[in-house]
Protein backbone atom coordinates (compact mmCIF):
# COMPACT_ATOMS: atom_id res chain seq x y z
CA UNK A 1 0.00 0.00 0.00
CA UNK A 2 1.28 3.46 -0.88
CA UNK A 3 2.67 5.44 2.05
CA UNK A 4 0.58 8.60 2.08
CA UNK A 5 2.66 10.08 4.91
CA UNK A 6 5.65 10.46 2.58
CA UNK A 7 6.50 14.01 1.47
CA UNK A 8 4.34 15.43 -1.34
CA UNK A 9 6.08 16.08 -4.66
CA UNK A 10 3.46 17.91 -6.76
CA UNK A 11 4.91 16.57 -10.00
CA UNK A 12 1.68 17.50 -11.81
CA UNK A 13 2.72 21.16 -11.53
CA UNK A 14 5.73 22.87 -13.16
CA UNK A 15 8.54 23.50 -10.62
CA UNK A 16 7.92 27.25 -10.40
CA UNK A 17 4.25 26.75 -9.53
CA UNK A 18 4.71 24.20 -6.74
CA UNK A 19 4.37 25.23 -3.07
CA UNK A 20 7.56 26.56 -1.53
CA UNK A 21 9.03 23.69 0.61
CA UNK A 22 10.43 26.31 2.96
CA UNK A 23 6.85 27.30 3.83
CA UNK A 24 5.78 23.98 5.32
CA UNK A 25 6.25 20.47 3.92
CA UNK A 26 3.03 18.65 2.99
CA UNK A 27 2.57 14.88 2.76
CA UNK A 28 1.06 12.82 -0.04
CA UNK A 29 -2.29 12.53 1.74
CA UNK A 30 -2.57 16.31 1.66
CA UNK A 31 -1.52 16.35 -2.01
CA UNK A 32 -4.15 13.70 -2.80
CA UNK A 33 -6.83 15.75 -1.06
CA UNK A 34 -5.81 18.87 -3.01
CA UNK A 35 -6.01 16.91 -6.27
CA UNK A 36 -9.46 15.46 -5.53
CA UNK A 37 -10.82 18.83 -4.48
CA UNK A 38 -9.09 20.59 -7.37
CA UNK A 39 -10.43 18.13 -9.95
CA UNK A 40 -13.98 19.02 -8.92
CA UNK A 41 -13.12 22.73 -9.21
CA UNK A 42 -11.71 22.12 -12.68
CA UNK A 43 -14.88 20.51 -14.01
CA UNK A 44 -17.03 23.07 -12.19
CA UNK A 45 -15.09 25.70 -14.13
CA UNK A 46 -15.96 23.79 -17.30
CA UNK A 47 -19.67 23.45 -16.54
CA UNK A 48 -20.33 26.92 -15.14
CA UNK A 49 -18.66 28.67 -18.08
CA UNK A 50 -20.62 26.90 -20.82
CA UNK A 51 -23.51 29.35 -20.61
CA UNK A 52 -21.23 32.38 -20.97
CA UNK A 53 -19.48 30.83 -23.96
CA UNK A 54 -22.59 29.60 -25.76
CA UNK A 55 -25.03 32.47 -25.05
CA UNK A 56 -25.51 33.30 -28.75
CA UNK A 57 -26.25 29.66 -29.63
CA UNK A 58 -28.51 29.08 -26.60
CA UNK A 59 -30.30 32.38 -27.28
CA UNK A 60 -31.24 31.30 -30.78
CA UNK A 61 -32.59 27.87 -29.83
CA UNK A 62 -34.40 28.91 -26.64
CA UNK A 63 -35.49 32.30 -28.03
CA UNK A 64 -34.05 34.47 -25.22
CA UNK A 65 -34.47 38.24 -25.86
CA UNK A 66 -31.35 40.40 -25.70
CA UNK A 67 -32.46 42.27 -22.57
CA UNK A 68 -33.20 38.96 -20.80
CA UNK A 69 -29.70 37.47 -21.08
CA UNK A 70 -28.45 39.02 -17.84
CA UNK A 71 -31.70 38.19 -16.07
CA UNK A 72 -31.35 34.53 -17.09
CA UNK A 73 -27.92 34.40 -15.50
CA UNK A 74 -29.40 36.12 -12.43
CA UNK A 75 -31.94 33.28 -12.06
CA UNK A 76 -29.05 30.82 -11.88
CA UNK A 77 -27.38 32.81 -9.12
CA UNK A 78 -30.38 32.78 -6.82
CA UNK A 79 -29.28 29.19 -6.23
CA UNK A 80 -26.50 30.57 -4.01
CA UNK A 81 -29.02 31.19 -1.21
CA UNK A 82 -29.86 27.50 -1.05
CA UNK A 83 -26.21 26.55 -1.56
CA UNK A 84 -25.37 28.50 1.61
CA UNK A 85 -27.70 26.29 3.65
CA UNK A 86 -25.98 23.22 2.26
CA UNK A 87 -22.47 24.53 2.82
CA UNK A 88 -23.23 25.72 6.35
CA UNK A 89 -24.37 22.22 7.29
CA UNK A 90 -20.76 21.07 6.76
CA UNK A 91 -19.92 22.74 10.08
CA UNK A 92 -22.29 20.21 11.67
CA UNK A 93 -22.16 16.99 9.63
CA UNK A 94 -18.64 17.30 8.23
CA UNK A 95 -16.90 18.24 5.00
CA UNK A 96 -16.44 14.77 3.48
CA UNK A 97 -20.08 13.62 3.37
CA UNK A 98 -21.32 16.86 1.87
CA UNK A 99 -18.59 16.97 -0.76
CA UNK A 100 -19.75 13.60 -2.07
CA UNK A 101 -23.44 14.58 -2.16
CA UNK A 102 -22.89 17.95 -3.84
CA UNK A 103 -20.60 16.54 -6.53
CA UNK A 104 -22.98 13.75 -7.54
CA UNK A 105 -25.98 16.08 -7.61
CA UNK A 106 -24.08 18.68 -9.63
CA UNK A 107 -23.17 16.00 -12.18
CA UNK A 108 -26.76 14.79 -12.43
CA UNK A 109 -28.33 18.20 -13.01
CA UNK A 110 -25.59 19.20 -15.47
CA UNK A 111 -26.53 16.14 -17.51
CA UNK A 112 -30.22 17.04 -17.30
CA UNK A 113 -29.44 20.50 -18.68
CA UNK A 114 -28.36 18.91 -21.95
CA UNK A 115 -31.84 17.44 -22.41
CA UNK A 116 -33.88 20.52 -21.42
CA UNK A 117 -36.72 20.83 -23.98
CA UNK A 118 -37.36 24.56 -23.46
CA UNK A 119 -36.33 27.76 -21.69
CA UNK A 120 -38.02 27.07 -18.34
CA UNK A 121 -36.66 23.54 -18.00
CA UNK A 122 -33.20 24.82 -18.97
CA UNK A 123 -33.32 27.47 -16.24
CA UNK A 124 -34.50 24.99 -13.60
CA UNK A 125 -31.86 22.40 -14.53
CA UNK A 126 -29.13 25.03 -14.32
CA UNK A 127 -30.61 26.41 -11.10
CA UNK A 128 -30.23 23.06 -9.32
CA UNK A 129 -26.84 22.52 -10.93
CA UNK A 130 -25.72 25.77 -9.32
CA UNK A 131 -27.26 24.94 -5.91
CA UNK A 132 -24.97 21.94 -5.60
CA UNK A 133 -22.11 23.40 -7.63
CA UNK A 134 -21.90 26.57 -5.55
CA UNK A 135 -22.02 24.55 -2.32
CA UNK A 136 -19.26 22.31 -3.69
CA UNK A 137 -17.10 25.32 -4.51
CA UNK A 138 -17.61 26.82 -1.04
CA UNK A 139 -16.53 23.57 0.58
CA UNK A 140 -13.50 23.14 -1.69
CA UNK A 141 -12.01 26.38 -0.33
CA UNK A 142 -12.80 25.26 3.24
CA UNK A 143 -10.96 21.97 2.75
CA UNK A 144 -7.92 23.69 1.20
CA UNK A 145 -7.72 26.10 4.15
CA UNK A 146 -7.85 23.24 6.64
CA UNK A 147 -5.30 20.89 5.03
CA UNK A 148 -2.63 23.31 3.75
CA UNK A 149 0.16 24.65 5.98
CA UNK A 150 -0.31 28.21 7.28
CA UNK A 151 2.56 29.59 5.19
CA UNK A 152 1.15 28.06 1.98
CA UNK A 153 -2.59 28.81 2.23
CA UNK A 154 -2.30 31.60 -0.32
CA UNK A 155 -0.70 29.13 -2.73
CA UNK A 156 -3.51 26.65 -2.01
CA UNK A 157 -6.25 29.17 -2.78
CA UNK A 158 -4.41 30.27 -5.90
CA UNK A 159 -3.98 26.66 -7.08
CA UNK A 160 -7.69 25.95 -6.56
CA UNK A 161 -8.62 29.10 -8.45
CA UNK A 162 -6.22 28.15 -11.24
CA UNK A 163 -7.84 24.72 -11.61
CA UNK A 164 -11.23 26.39 -11.99
CA UNK A 165 -9.64 28.72 -14.55
CA UNK A 166 -8.16 25.72 -16.39
CA UNK A 167 -11.62 24.13 -16.53
CA UNK A 168 -12.96 27.28 -18.16
CA UNK A 169 -10.16 26.98 -20.71
CA UNK A 170 -11.11 23.39 -21.47
CA UNK A 171 -14.71 24.50 -21.96
CA UNK A 172 -13.56 27.03 -24.54
CA UNK A 173 -11.51 24.34 -26.30
CA UNK A 174 -14.58 22.15 -26.72
CA UNK A 175 -16.69 25.22 -27.56
CA UNK A 176 -14.57 25.76 -30.70
CA UNK A 177 -16.39 22.77 -32.19
CA UNK A 178 -19.87 23.78 -31.00
CA UNK A 179 -21.14 24.07 -34.56
CA UNK A 180 -19.75 20.63 -35.42
CA UNK A 181 -20.82 18.67 -32.34
CA UNK A 182 -24.05 16.68 -32.53
CA UNK A 183 -26.80 18.73 -30.84
CA UNK A 184 -24.47 21.74 -30.55
CA UNK A 185 -24.37 23.42 -27.13
CA UNK A 186 -26.22 20.52 -25.52
CA UNK A 187 -23.23 18.27 -26.15
CA UNK A 188 -21.08 20.63 -24.06
CA UNK A 189 -23.16 19.88 -20.96
CA UNK A 190 -22.93 16.11 -21.55
CA UNK A 191 -19.14 16.37 -21.89
CA UNK A 192 -18.99 18.44 -18.69
CA UNK A 193 -21.16 16.10 -16.62
CA UNK A 194 -19.45 12.75 -17.23
CA UNK A 195 -16.06 13.55 -15.60
CA UNK A 196 -17.86 14.72 -12.44
CA UNK A 197 -19.24 11.20 -11.93
CA UNK A 198 -15.69 9.84 -12.27
CA UNK A 199 -14.32 12.33 -9.72
CA UNK A 200 -17.12 11.42 -7.30
CA UNK A 201 -16.10 7.76 -7.57
CA UNK A 202 -12.44 8.57 -6.91
CA UNK A 203 -13.43 10.81 -4.01
CA UNK A 204 -15.13 8.01 -2.03
CA UNK A 205 -11.95 7.52 0.01
CA UNK A 206 -11.48 11.22 0.75
CA UNK A 207 -10.85 11.55 4.51
CA UNK A 208 -12.51 14.07 6.79
CA UNK A 209 -10.28 17.07 7.49
CA UNK A 210 -8.29 16.66 10.68
CA UNK A 211 -9.42 19.96 12.13
CA UNK A 212 -13.10 19.07 11.80
CA UNK A 213 -12.59 15.49 13.01
CA UNK A 214 -11.10 16.79 16.28
CA UNK A 215 -14.29 18.67 17.11
CA UNK A 216 -16.91 16.06 16.09
CA UNK A 217 -19.35 14.81 18.68
CA UNK A 218 -19.62 18.03 20.67
CA UNK A 219 -23.29 18.24 21.68
CA UNK A 220 -26.36 17.53 19.59
CA UNK A 221 -26.60 18.66 15.97
CA UNK A 222 -29.47 21.05 16.67
CA UNK A 223 -27.66 22.58 19.64
CA UNK A 224 -24.54 23.04 17.50
CA UNK A 225 -26.57 24.80 14.81
CA UNK A 226 -28.09 27.26 17.29
CA UNK A 227 -24.75 27.98 18.95
CA UNK A 228 -23.15 28.44 15.54
CA UNK A 229 -25.35 31.33 14.44
CA UNK A 230 -25.32 33.00 17.87
CA UNK A 231 -21.56 32.77 18.38
CA UNK A 232 -20.58 34.07 14.94
CA UNK A 233 -22.69 37.19 15.44
CA UNK A 234 -21.36 37.73 18.95
CA UNK A 235 -17.65 36.96 18.52
CA UNK A 236 -16.69 38.17 15.03
CA UNK A 237 -19.21 40.77 13.83
CA UNK A 238 -16.66 43.25 12.41
CA UNK A 239 -14.58 40.67 10.56
CA UNK A 240 -17.55 38.91 9.04
CA UNK A 241 -19.22 42.19 8.06
CA UNK A 242 -16.08 43.44 6.29
CA UNK A 243 -15.48 40.26 4.30
CA UNK A 244 -19.09 39.99 3.14
CA UNK A 245 -19.14 43.68 2.15
CA UNK A 246 -15.96 43.16 0.12
CA UNK A 247 -17.36 40.04 -1.54
CA UNK A 248 -20.81 41.51 -2.21
CA UNK A 249 -19.45 44.61 -3.93
CA UNK A 250 -16.97 42.52 -5.91
CA UNK A 251 -19.71 40.18 -7.13
CA UNK A 252 -21.99 43.09 -8.01
CA UNK A 253 -19.32 44.89 -10.03
CA UNK A 254 -17.68 41.98 -11.80
CA UNK A 255 -20.42 39.41 -12.50
CA UNK A 256 -21.96 41.04 -15.61
CA UNK A 257 -18.48 41.70 -17.02
CA UNK A 258 -17.45 38.05 -16.72
CA UNK A 259 -20.74 36.47 -17.80
CA UNK A 260 -21.06 38.55 -20.97
CA UNK A 261 -17.38 38.72 -22.00
CA UNK A 262 -17.47 35.88 -24.54
CA UNK A 263 -20.78 37.15 -25.98
CA UNK A 264 -19.20 40.61 -26.30
CA UNK A 265 -16.29 39.12 -28.24
CA UNK A 266 -18.64 37.35 -30.64
CA UNK A 267 -21.11 40.24 -31.07
CA UNK A 268 -18.87 43.34 -31.00
CA UNK A 269 -15.59 41.99 -32.39
CA UNK A 270 -17.10 39.25 -34.58
CA UNK A 271 -15.03 36.49 -32.99
CA UNK A 272 -16.02 33.02 -34.23
CA UNK A 273 -16.25 30.14 -31.68
CA UNK A 274 -12.84 28.99 -32.88
CA UNK A 275 -11.33 32.45 -32.41
CA UNK A 276 -12.79 32.67 -28.91
CA UNK A 277 -11.01 29.40 -28.14
CA UNK A 278 -7.75 30.69 -29.65
CA UNK A 279 -7.90 33.52 -27.10
CA UNK A 280 -9.15 31.53 -24.11
CA UNK A 281 -6.75 28.56 -24.26
CA UNK A 282 -3.36 30.35 -24.26
CA UNK A 283 -4.85 33.18 -22.22
CA UNK A 284 -6.20 30.70 -19.72
CA UNK A 285 -2.84 28.96 -19.36
CA UNK A 286 -1.15 32.31 -18.72
CA UNK A 287 -3.88 33.24 -16.24
CA UNK A 288 -3.54 29.85 -14.52
CA UNK A 289 0.17 30.37 -13.91
CA UNK A 290 -0.36 33.97 -12.78
CA UNK A 291 -3.11 32.93 -10.34
CA UNK A 292 -0.84 30.39 -8.61
CA UNK A 293 2.07 32.84 -8.52
CA UNK A 294 -0.21 35.53 -7.08
CA UNK A 295 -1.25 33.12 -4.34
CA UNK A 296 2.38 32.33 -3.52
CA UNK A 297 3.25 36.02 -3.51
CA UNK A 298 0.39 36.73 -1.09
CA UNK A 299 2.05 34.32 1.36
CA UNK A 300 5.12 36.58 1.30
CA UNK A 301 3.87 40.15 0.99
CA UNK A 302 0.44 39.65 2.58
CA UNK A 303 -3.12 39.05 1.46
CA UNK A 304 -4.24 42.68 1.81
CA UNK A 305 -1.76 44.37 -0.56
CA UNK A 306 -2.19 41.59 -3.13
CA UNK A 307 -5.99 41.68 -2.92
CA UNK A 308 -6.04 45.48 -3.21
CA UNK A 309 -3.73 45.47 -6.24
CA UNK A 310 -5.52 42.64 -8.06
CA UNK A 311 -9.05 43.97 -7.49
CA UNK A 312 -7.89 47.35 -8.82
CA UNK A 313 -6.35 45.62 -11.84
CA UNK A 314 -9.50 43.69 -12.72
CA UNK A 315 -11.64 46.86 -12.55
CA UNK A 316 -9.34 48.83 -14.86
CA UNK A 317 -8.97 45.98 -17.37
CA UNK A 318 -12.69 45.24 -17.62
CA UNK A 319 -13.48 48.95 -17.97
CA UNK A 320 -11.06 49.25 -20.89
CA UNK A 321 -12.22 45.92 -22.37
CA UNK A 322 -15.82 47.19 -22.59
CA UNK A 323 -14.81 50.72 -23.63
CA UNK A 324 -14.18 50.05 -27.32
CA UNK A 325 -10.51 49.12 -26.98
CA UNK A 326 -8.67 48.48 -30.28
CA UNK A 327 -8.69 44.90 -31.47
CA UNK A 328 -4.98 44.31 -30.75
CA UNK A 329 -5.49 45.20 -27.05
CA UNK A 330 -8.46 42.90 -26.48
CA UNK A 331 -6.48 39.66 -25.85
CA UNK A 332 -4.19 41.33 -23.30
CA UNK A 333 -7.11 42.99 -21.49
CA UNK A 334 -9.07 39.73 -21.45
CA UNK A 335 -6.17 37.77 -19.96
CA UNK A 336 -5.43 40.35 -17.25
CA UNK A 337 -9.11 40.89 -16.44
CA UNK A 338 -9.89 37.20 -15.98
CA UNK A 339 -6.66 36.55 -14.10
CA UNK A 340 -7.66 39.41 -11.80
CA UNK A 341 -11.18 38.06 -11.44
CA UNK A 342 -10.16 34.52 -10.43
CA UNK A 343 -7.25 35.64 -8.24
CA UNK A 344 -9.22 38.43 -6.58
CA UNK A 345 -12.10 36.07 -5.88
CA UNK A 346 -9.71 33.49 -4.40
CA UNK A 347 -8.07 36.07 -2.13
CA UNK A 348 -11.42 37.36 -0.84
CA UNK A 349 -12.54 33.76 -0.30
CA UNK A 350 -9.31 33.20 1.64
CA UNK A 351 -10.13 36.01 4.06
CA UNK A 352 -13.50 34.40 4.84
CA UNK A 353 -11.74 31.11 5.61
CA UNK A 354 -8.80 32.44 7.59
CA UNK A 355 -10.38 34.96 9.95
CA UNK A 356 -12.74 32.63 11.88
CA UNK A 357 -12.29 29.32 13.78
CA UNK A 358 -12.91 25.86 12.35
CA UNK A 359 -16.45 25.54 13.74
CA UNK A 360 -17.58 28.62 11.79
CA UNK A 361 -15.48 28.26 8.65
CA UNK A 362 -17.95 26.59 6.28
CA UNK A 363 -20.77 28.87 7.44
CA UNK A 364 -18.85 32.12 6.96
CA UNK A 365 -17.35 30.89 3.69
CA UNK A 366 -20.84 29.98 2.47
CA UNK A 367 -22.22 33.35 3.57
CA UNK A 368 -19.46 35.16 1.69
CA UNK A 369 -20.07 33.13 -1.44
CA UNK A 370 -23.85 33.38 -1.26
CA UNK A 371 -23.80 37.17 -0.95
CA UNK A 372 -21.19 37.55 -3.69
CA UNK A 373 -23.28 35.44 -6.08
CA UNK A 374 -26.56 37.05 -4.98
CA UNK A 375 -25.32 40.60 -5.48
CA UNK A 376 -23.96 39.43 -8.81
CA UNK A 377 -27.49 38.25 -9.64
CA UNK A 378 -28.87 41.68 -8.73
CA UNK A 379 -26.30 43.30 -11.02
CA UNK A 380 -27.13 40.92 -13.87
CA UNK A 381 -30.84 41.70 -13.55
CA UNK A 382 -30.02 45.43 -13.40
CA UNK A 383 -27.81 45.07 -16.48
CA UNK A 384 -30.90 44.31 -18.55
CA UNK A 385 -32.56 47.50 -17.30
CA UNK A 386 -29.43 49.55 -18.02
CA UNK A 387 -29.20 47.94 -21.46
CA UNK A 388 -32.63 49.32 -22.30
CA UNK A 389 -31.66 52.77 -20.92
CA UNK A 390 -28.15 53.08 -22.38
CA UNK A 391 -28.52 51.00 -25.53
CA UNK A 392 -25.59 48.61 -25.12
CA UNK A 393 -24.20 45.91 -22.84
CA UNK A 394 -20.81 47.63 -22.70
CA UNK A 395 -22.21 50.89 -21.30
CA UNK A 396 -24.31 49.04 -18.72
CA UNK A 397 -21.32 47.01 -17.53
CA UNK A 398 -19.11 50.09 -17.16
CA UNK A 399 -21.72 51.68 -14.87
CA UNK A 400 -21.85 48.56 -12.67
CA UNK A 401 -18.05 48.50 -12.28
CA UNK A 402 -18.37 51.63 -10.12
CA UNK A 403 -18.99 49.39 -7.08
CA UNK A 404 -15.33 48.26 -6.97
CA UNK A 405 -14.13 51.02 -4.54
CA UNK A 406 -16.42 49.53 -1.85
CA UNK A 407 -14.45 46.28 -2.09
CA UNK A 408 -11.14 48.12 -1.89
CA UNK A 409 -12.16 50.05 1.24
CA UNK A 410 -13.36 46.88 2.99
CA UNK A 411 -10.07 45.10 2.21
CA UNK A 412 -8.10 47.87 3.91
CA UNK A 413 -9.87 47.23 7.24
CA UNK A 414 -9.60 43.40 7.25
CA UNK A 415 -6.99 41.70 9.48
CA UNK A 416 -3.88 40.32 7.75
CA UNK A 417 -3.88 36.48 7.88
CA UNK A 418 -0.75 35.72 5.82
CA UNK A 419 1.79 33.60 7.68
CA UNK A 420 -0.40 33.07 10.74
CA UNK A 421 -2.00 29.78 11.69
CA UNK A 422 -5.78 29.45 11.64
CA UNK A 423 -5.72 29.10 15.42
CA UNK A 424 -3.76 32.35 15.81
CA UNK A 425 -6.24 34.17 13.60
CA UNK A 426 -9.17 32.81 15.59
CA UNK A 427 -7.76 34.16 18.84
Amino acid sequence: MKDLSAPARFRWLPPGLRPDPNHGQMDQQQERTILLVGAAALFAGFDQNIFGLAIPQIQVELQIPENQVGLTAAYFRIAAIFALLLAASADIIGRRQLLLVTLLAQAGFTLLTAFAPGYQSFVWAQFFTRVFGYAEEMLCFVVIAEVVAAQARGWGNGALSAMYYFGAGLASLVFAAVNLLPYGWRALYVIGALPLFAVAYLRRHLPETERFAKREGIGSKSAQALRLVRDIARQYPRRVALVVIAASAFGFAISPATVLAQKYLQDSYQYSPGEVTMLLIPGGLIGLALAILAGRLSDRVGRKPMAFAIVSLVAVCFFLFYNGAPGWAIPLLWILAFFGFFSGDALIAGFALEIVPTQYRATVSGLRYMLEISFGAVALALEGVLYDMLGSHSAAIQVLLAAIPITLIAILFLPEPAGRTLEEMAS
